[in-house]
């Protein structure tokens, strides 16, 4: 063939290549374009960016009721799975802001896991954002509300527990009056009044101290403190009542290093320990006290040879005026807050509370408090000097 018709050809072909070329780039183009006028619907980058920093899980709605856009928190309470609003209240919420182009506020309770016995308290706010979208805004109150629970029923009890002495007190006042020519019978009941009076008094201490211990910043005084002194003091405080009963307060052990905290808080825990276990301890029986320290702690144990606490209950007894025999509890005398307050000042000071118990053996109740290392003292004992 001519070499110069080869050549035509060669010319012509690629000419058609592109040209071919040069028409699907453009469609491409056309095509592209055409794509990019055609909006998904979704929330603004300037609002997502207001919704991220708010700190507060939300979820923005379509008008669809199809999830465009949720925070990880709403997810985890339990609002939004997948693309869809996961409970019928919100989605009820959000049918009423649509309809009535409203601000609807609510308190709803969503369940956690598996069962129903454990919730989530969930404050809600739903509003709606322009024509197409509805936000709902979400606060997890759960402990809030467990708070504002314990809060009454504490109210409930305190009421509760303070009737009986009030009302005691009352009663001895009038059978004092109407025996007043009967001096045995005045006798008695001046001594049951003066009984009851104690246990009223008892009990408005140990509230206000309770009160105090669940404040914050507690531990005001804090300073190195010498366990064995504190405990040592604490036996002391209670030798009158043990000897009442003939108990005998057995002490041993001694810890080389100290502690950092409140040496007044400490011994009221301590105190509180020994006189449960000579309340609850038969006469004429032994009530233990040991001081043990090793890898960083010290431990305080009181032993008593009391009635002990069955299993299930042994997780109960550090709650407010709870009583395994309410009965005996209030014939001894007890508040029913004893414990309670040990928690609290053990946990004020970074240490744990533990029982050992089984009925009819007694039980054996053990602070665990951290101590401070020779190097740390140092450092306490010179900012101490620096104060001063």
């Amino acid at each position: 063939m001519d070499p110069i018709l080869l050549a035509l050809i060669s010319v012509l072909v690629g000419l058609c290549i592109g040209v071919g070329s040069m028409w699907a780039v453009n469609k491409s183009e056309r095509e592209r374009a055409r794509w990019a006028d055609v909006e998904e619907p979704g929330m603004s980058d300037g609002a997502a960016e207001v919704l991220a920093v708010i700190g507060r899980a939300y979820v923005v709605v379509d008008a669809v009721d199809g999830v465009v856009q949720a925070s990880p928190g709403a997810y985890a309470l339990g609002l939004v799975k997948g693309h869809s609003v996961a409970t019928a209240e919100l989605l009820e919420m959000i049918h009423q802001v649509r309809s009535r182009e409203v601000i609807v506020e609510r308190e709803i309770r969503v369940s956690r896991g598996m069962t129903s016995q454990s919730q989530l308290v969930i404050d809600l706010r739903v509003a709606p954002v322009g024509d197409e979208f509805i936000l709902v805004l979400a606060d997890d109150r759960t402990e809030f509300a467990r708070v504002q629970v314990m809060r009454t029923d504490f109210v409930a009890n305190v009421s509760h527990e303070l009737k009986t002495p009030v009302g005691a007190i009352g009663l001895m006042a009038e059978a004092i009056e109407s025996s007043a020519d009967d001096p045995a019978s005045v006798e008695y009941f001046s001594q049951r009044l003066q009984k009851e009076s104690q246990r009223l008094s008892h009990l408005v201490q140990d509230v206000i101290e309770l009160s105090r211990l669940q404040s914050s910043d507690v531990v005001r005084q804090s300073q190195l403190v010498d366990i064995n002194q504190v405990v040592s003091a604490s036996i002391d405080r209670n030798r009158i009542t043990a000897e009442g009963k003939e108990i005998i307060l057995q002490a041993g052990g001694r810890a080389k290093r100290p502690v950092h905290g409140d040496p007044e808080l400490l011994g009221t825990a301590i105190r509180n320990l020994i006189e449960n276990a000579i309340r609850y301890s038969p006469e004429k029986t032994k009530v233990g006290i040991g001081i043990t320290e090793r890898d960083g702690v010290v431990k305080v144990s009181v032993k008593d040879q009391g009635p002990g606490i069955p299993e299930d209950e042994q997780d109960r007894i550090f709650e407010r005026f709870y009583r395994i025999d309410p009965a005996r509890s209030r014939q001894t005398g007890g508040t029913g807050l004893g414990l309670s307050i040990v928690k609290h000042v053990v946990g004020q000071h970074s240490g744990e509370i533990s029982v050992w118990s089984v009925p009819g053996e007694g039980s054996t109740f053990t602070m665990t408090l951290p101590t401070v290392d020779e190097e740390t003292e140092q450092d306490l004992l010179n900012t101490m000097k620096g104060a001063n």
